[in-house]
């Protein structure tokens, strides 16, 4: 088997137009079982299919795909190639995890797919893993602080900020967030169709809710979007995307000097503040909204004296 390196972007992708007809009806008929049967979010099911057409692609080309002819050398060199070109413990994870699900669908099919299975290794126990980026307390407080200085849609990308430090919403969570979603007299908000499809209800700290309620009243333009979040250029009308939502925290990030570069640090400061206030793992996944604890068994290696650099009072505290 022979990798290609030149088309590494997701099947929906313009790159990914490349595909041969025969790896796009797989990739079609696959999406409809991840969807259909395992009932998995859009986001998911758009990251296995990329690396499944990656696999596909260097295996085939545009060539037919008899799957019998798929070998576990094929998946060994795939995996090295992959690994190579990202040598992290989520790489690892992420791959592993869509070639089992593949392989799982295609017995379903009636293929045999023992000795493919059996090479793909599970990647470095979590105890090695690096712990994520999170950013530190001082950081954090000049984050909020810049915002007391006029800046462009200055009260949305503080709210925005907001709901990920103070809730862990990922950004996709933030973007797709209904006004209808928040309920002022309960002081809750709704998550629905979020990455693990299902709903959740979780506390509407103080200050996310101050934040949020001066946004609307205020900054948000006049729009028919139930979106809570909309555009301020252009489409009114338009709710935000999660590319938007990112956008808007990086932007925060260069206007105070920070290095972060991901929107996940602010969730991973949140899970450190709860880590470091005493929650159980169970209850860190739960506010997380993890579908596995192993995906939370990382924040098991935070110490006191390294959460020091990250906790904050927990929103609504007496702190």
């Amino acid at each position: 088997m022979t990798i290609s390196t030149t088309n590494g972007d997701a099947p929906n992708s313009p790159e990914a137009s490349t595909y041969s007809a025969y790896i796009k009806e797989e990739l079609r008929r696959y999406d409809e079982h991840l969807r259909d049967v395992r009932g998995l979010a859009a986001c998911t099911r758009k990251h296995r299919l990329r690396i499944i057409g990656l696999l596909l692609e260097g295996k085939y080309k545009h060539r037919e795909i008899l799957f019998a002819l798929m070998r576990p050398d094929d998946v060994r060199q795939f995996l090295a190639w992959r690994l190579a070109m990202r040598q992290t413990f989520s790489n690892a994870s992420q791959h592993a995890t869509a070639l089992r699900s593949y392989l799982r669908y295609r017995a379903t099919c009636g293929d045999s797919v023992g000795k493919l299975a059996a090479v793909i290794q599970n990647p470095v126990h979590w105890k090695l893993a690096s712990l994520p980026r999170a950013l530190k307390q001082d950081e954090i407080e000049h984050l909020l602080e810049s915002f007391s200085t006029r800046c462009r849609w200055q009260k949305r990308s503080y709210a925005i900020i907001r709901c990920a430090l103070d809730l862990g919403l990922r950004s996709g969570e933030i973007a797709g967030l209904k006004i209808s979603d928040i309920d002022w007299r309960a002081g809750t908000v709704t998550l629905k169709g979020t990455k693990t499809l299902r709903q959740d209800i979780l506390p509407l700290p103080l200050e996310t809710g101050l934040a949020l309620a001066d946004y609307l009243q205020h900054e948000r333009p006049l729009s028919t979007s139930p979106s809570l979040f909309v555009m301020h250029r252009g489409d009114h009308d338009r709710g935000m995307t999660a590319d938007d939502v990112r956008g808007v925290i990086k932007w925060a990030y260069r206007r105070i000097g920070l290095k972060h570069t991901r929107s996940h640090a602010l969730r991973h400061a949140f899970a450190c503040r709860l880590v470091e206030r005493g929650s159980s793992l169970k209850e860190v996944a739960d506010l997380l909204r993890h579908r596995s604890l192993n995906s939370t068994l990382i924040y098991a290696k935070l110490d006191t004296p390294k959460l020091a650099a990250v906790a904050l009072p927990w929103p609504g505290s007496a702190e």
